[in-house]
């Protein structure tokens, strides 16, 4: 006998892990001591994400694949013991597969990933892809309502046109390179730079699209300035409020198109995907009987701009990691009423923009060029102070005593800023 389980795709994330005790949130787990191939490797493993977290044990496990892959493979699996804010009322999964690079396992990179695993035992190409399927939008065409993962290759079928790609930047997560923005064909005119502040990621495991603060700020007022609604609660925009209209009407019209654009292979090109508004205007709730609530698809972030699922969702997307790229395709799934709700279009000059737009270090005020420089320059002068005193030769012989002993009575504890 066996429970079905659901996993969530996360390739934000690198550890295998399923609920492995009961949970409020859960309806089905995976329980170790019912299994005669699991076996524990008792070491503790805490995860945490940009919502939530757990703690869990590591172990291996057999599994098989159902479709494609035939034979048994020995995999890592964290069984989940404790959580917060991880399983949440409703969720209909019960775990998550980490997709991402062995650099962002836990404990450590030594773990094996689920994914590199399969590589190296299945000999497969070391490629998969991700068709997303929104919920909330019509099914058509060759898509599910859950989409599609494929393990070691690409589906002609999932995509329709070309596909772009655009190089992975740093393999730990999916890093990109992001050029510019356009809301309604506008470009926002910000330094490349602040789109990869402090790094721009494939994630979807994150729900929203989002955006560095700087750049949210700009996205929301291009959005507010060139929608057909004039007033519009701020509430809305943070994600604190719905907003609703009558059922029968569509406000997607009311909304622009959004647009990125992401550095193609040939690094003098770009290329755009575009969503339109119904996949970040997305219906959440229906009151009685006349009225249909929607939320804002797009959030500020601290530390990274996201492409999530409400980007995903229009795409079949191709993490070629044998060639270090992200491949971009149109989605069949993504069409409502009869239209398709995402556009790819390219290739575009790069002339307008930067040669690297991925900056480690960015100062975004004069005054810390200004400081950097003197700092350096008083290194500099230390630098050159005890090269000088190594190079004079000693006059004469010092004699320690007792409080010229470094120890943590002395200058390490009394010298230390409280």
């Amino acid at each position: 006998f066996f429970w079905q389980l659901n996993i969530l795709v996360d390739t934000g994330s690198s550890n295998f892990a399923v609920a492995g005790v009961p949970d409020p949130d859960v309806t089905s787990y995976f329980n170790p001591e019912l299994s005669s191939t699991y076996r524990s490797q008792g070491i503790e493993v805490t995860v945490k994400y940009s919502q939530g977290s757990w703690i869990g044990v590591l172990g291996t496990d057999v599994i098989t694949m159902p479709k494609g892959l035939y034979g048994s493979y020995t995999i890592n699996i964290a069984t989940i013991l404790e959580s917060e804010n991880f399983f949440l009322p409703g969720v209909k999964w019960h775990g998550i597969l980490g997709l991402a690079y062995d650099a962002l396992a836990k404990p450590s990179s030594s773990v094996e990933t689920f994914f590199d695993s399969l590589v190296r035992q299945a000999k497969i190409p070391n490629i998969f892809s991700l068709q997303m399927c929104g919920a909330g939008l019509p099914v058509s065409g060759s898509g599910t309502n859950g989409g599609s993962l494929v393990l070691g290759g690409i589906e002609p079928s999932l995509y329709s046109g070309d596909i772009w790609y655009t190089p992975i930047k740093e393999e730990w997560y999916y890093q990109v390179e992001i050029l510019k923005l356009e809301v309604g064909g506008q470009n926002l005119e910000l330094d490349c730079r602040e789109y990869n502040a402090d790094k721009a990621i494939v994630d979807s495991g994150t729900t929203l699209l989002r955006l560095p603060e700087k750049v949210f700020s700009a996205v929301v007022q291009a959005i507010a300035r060139t929608s057909l609604i004039q007033e519009f609660s701020s509430g809305f925009w943070t994600g604190s409020q719905l907003a609703c209209w009558d059922r029968t009407e569509k406000p997607w019209s009311l909304f622009p198109k959004l647009s990125i654009y992401l550095r193609d292979e040939n690094s003098s090109r770009s290329f755009r995907i575009s969503i339109l508004p119904q996949l970040y205007i997305q219906p959440i709730l229906v009151i009685g009987d006349n009225l249909q609530c929607y939320r804002f698809g797009i959030s500020s972030s601290t530390n990274a701009l996201v492409i999530g699922a409400t980007v995903m969702e229009g795409f079949y997307v191709i993490f070629d990691r044998a060639q270090r790229r992200v491949g971009f395709a149109v989605s069949p799934c993504a069409e409502a009423d009869g239209s398709p709700v995402s556009e790819i279009e390219g290739p575009f000059t790069t002339a307008d923009v930067a040669s690297n737009c991925v900056s480690s270090v960015s100062f975004h005020e004069p005054v810390l060029w200004i400081a950097s420089y003197a700092l350096m320059s008083l290194c500099g002068i230390i630098l050159l102070v005890l090269i000088v005193l190594l190079l004079i030769p000693p006059r004469c012989q010092h004699r320690y005593t007792d409080n010229d002993v470094v120890n943590d009575e002395s200058s390490l504890v009394r010298h230390r800023w409280k």
